[in-house]
């Protein structure tokens, strides 16, 4: 599969790519009006953070316990049944008299129930795609939700600062249910792929054997520490700039698109498989002078070239996907994507308790130092195991004279 026609041109590619756009607007929607609405009632960083990022923090409970659903549920049953609880949950969001522990109990909730999308979603295009096309469809992907997110932020932007958060909170609501009508309209029945029952003993074994790989353990820190890190600062955008929030945020989005162009279609393979590790530092470094409260245009600036960093993601889930067999696609995909929302999660109520100590911009300092710093050590890490394998592939007696 070499171009994007080919890939809408692929049988159910196109109502799949439908239902994820309109959950992808409806998320981006929900988080920043939510964020907004509990930022006026506390005036709190750290709670405005957590709402927004807060049902990350489950994750690895999913990750732990269910995520061995991701290989055996019917995808189009799941993924009809996912964005219909989560329509469900945003509607109550917007109740007017939730009080706001109401609200982080409703947030948690959809972050458990989260967990086993991301497994049941990208193990489902792999196999929509196969192997050879998932690179491409996965950067179609990051690139939809690059522009959803922009989309998303200056549409619920415009609504929270015109009108007000619960009415933005009730059409993210309605989106998902738009997302729910695609993929049961446009998708044909499936059986799961991996036999049996989900089960907590299934789950632990899949983990298992999947982190037991040294190159897997790696290819996993490097998805899910130095971005999640990064994320905390993008939970700060609120306090940062209350009243342009919804710009940082359509920047960063912006910065993300090019990211994945750049690395989905332009860098050949492989250029591309050389700039992980150096897209993870440009991810990090830009949001480092914001110690020095710089003016909008130029954080706005830093933010977008700080996203580009985000395509890094593209080349170590390429690498994922080659080091796993094919019966754990779906599972290891979904550890992945639990493991890095669990970090954006934590990374956000990190950032949301240094910017409540201090100030969000010393905060975003300090999540950006500490990304680049794990950064560096994964880089040597690397270079390591590299230098390993070279020595017992070398032949006998190759280094003796």
């Amino acid at each position: 599969m070499r171009s994007y026609r080919d890939l809408f041109r692929t049988p159910e590619f196109t109502p799949f790519f439908l239902a994820a756009s309109a959950q992808t607007v409806a998320q981006t929607m929900g988080g920043l009006a939510l964020g907004v609405l509990v930022y006026r009632a506390t005036e709190s960083p750290l709670l405005s953070a957590v709402s927004m990022f807060g049902d990350s923090l489950v994750q690895v409970l999913g990750a732990m316990f269910l995520l061995s659903a991701a290989d055996r549920l019917p995808p189009r049953a799941a993924l009809t049944a996912l964005p219909l609880f989560f329509a469900a949950a945003t509607a109550a969001l917007a109740l007017p008299g939730l009080p706001v522990w109401g609200i982080f109990v409703v947030v948690l909730a959809k972050g458990l129930v989260q967990s086993v999308g991301g497994g049941v979603r990208w193990g489902l295009l792999n196999e929509i795609l196969s192997k050879d096309g998932y690179l491409l469809g996965r950067s179609v992907f990051n690139m939809m939700s690059g522009l959803m997110q922009i989309a998303g932020y200056a549409t619920g932007g415009a609504l929270v600062a015109l009108l007000s958060p619960r009415l933005s909170l009730l059409v993210a609501a309605a989106l998902y249910v738009l997302a729910a009508a695609f993929v049961r309209l446009g998708l044909t029945r499936r059986p799961p792929r991996a036999p049996g029952r989900p089960s907590v003993a299934a789950t632990w074994r899949a983990n298992a054997l999947l982190w037991s790989s040294p190159p897997r353990r790696q290819v996993y820190l490097a998805l899910w520490i130095p971005n999640g890190l990064v994320v905390g600062c993008e939970s700060l955008y609120v306090s940062y700039a209350p009243e342009s929030a919804g710009t940082l945020f359509a920047c960063a989005a912006l910065g993300m698109l090019a990211g994945d162009v750049l690395v989905g279609r332009v860098l050949p393979p492989r250029l591309r498989r050389r700039l992980g590790f150096p897209l993870l530092l440009l991810l990090a470094v830009p949001y480092v002078p914001f110690l020095l409260h710089p003016a909008l245009p130029l954080a706005a600036a830093a933010v977008t070239l700080a996203s580009v960093g985000f395509g890094a993601s593209l080349v170590q889930q390429e690498r994922l996907v080659a080091l796993t067999p094919d019966g754990l696609t779906g599972h290891a995909l979904g550890l992945h994507s639990a493991g890095m929302l669990t970090m954006q999660g934590v990374a956000a109520a990190l950032a949301g308790s240094v910017a409540q100590l201090a100030s969000p911009a010393a905060a975003m300092t300090a999540m950006a130092v500490g990304s680049a710093g794990v950064t560096l050590l994964l880089m040597g890490a690397g270079k390591r195991e590299e230098r390993r394998e070279g020595e017992v592939r070398r032949p006998a007696g190759e280094g003796t004279r």
